[in-house]
């Protein structure tokens, strides 16, 4: 085939496209899963499902919703345990996806459907295993569970309905079957729960990767 001729195939496919601009009631368009893990008042750990999250070195930045339990500890305590699910956790997740540790929980988040549960261990049946150096447990059956520091919290000005929190990891904690050579994760056996608009969901194949995979 002729240069040209690939160039209009090229041109008429992309001109068969077609886009709508929307405004999205949500915005979740597919990140991990993470079980964040903070302390209550009395020594006790609250888990909080969550999606918003990103990691650049030693540094996880959270999204979290104000009015809700995970916020209020982090504030008080600075400290956490940011735990990573595999897929087939979806449903222990699910199972406290409703539920607040919040005992006076906002009429905004009852009227959606939270209601007030302090042992989320149990709802979720999920294992408590002790933390290196935090206070709050790391759950066993997340294969991937980071001990962290609270670092910052911030309020945004455009938006007061929730935090950005920055929170330095301190110790990584991994299954072994999914090491590689002591310091990587292998991705072939690590999937993370991808929380994809409100469904939840597992990597697919890989398609390549990185110039800079060193592995």
């Amino acid at each position: 085939m002729l240069k040209e001729e690939k160039n209009l195939n090229k041109t008429t496919n992309q001109d068969t496209l077609s886009f709508k601009e929307i405004k999205p009631k949500i915005m979740y368009y597919g990140t991990p899963t993470l079980l964040l893990n903070t302390l209550n008042e009395d020594g006790t750990t609250n888990i909080s499902p969550m999606s918003s999250s990103w990691a650049l070195g030693d540094c996880i930045v959270l999204g979290i919703g104000l009015g809700g339990k995970a916020i209020e500890n982090l504030e008080r305590h600075k400290e956490c345990v940011i735990n990573l699910p595999s897929p087939n956790l979806w449903e222990n997740v699910e199972k406290i996806s409703s539920y607040t540790g919040k005992k006076d929980t906002p009429s905004y988040k009852q009227e959606i459907g939270f209601t007030y549960k302090k042992d989320k261990y149990e709802s979720s049946e999920l294992t408590p295993l002790e933390s290196k150096t935090v206070l709050p447990t790391r759950i066993k059956e997340c294969p991937i569970q980071m001990e962290a520091l609270v670092k910052n919290i911030r309020i945004p000005e455009y938006n007061p309905l929730f935090a950005i929190v920055e929170a330095q990891v301190l110790h990584f904690h991994a299954e072994d079957r999914i090491i590689q050579n002591e310091i990587y994760i292998d991705p072939s056996k690590w999937s993370p729960l991808i929380y994809n608009f409100r469904h939840y969901f597992e990597l697919g194949k890989e398609v390549g990767k990185t110039f800079r995979s060193e592995t």
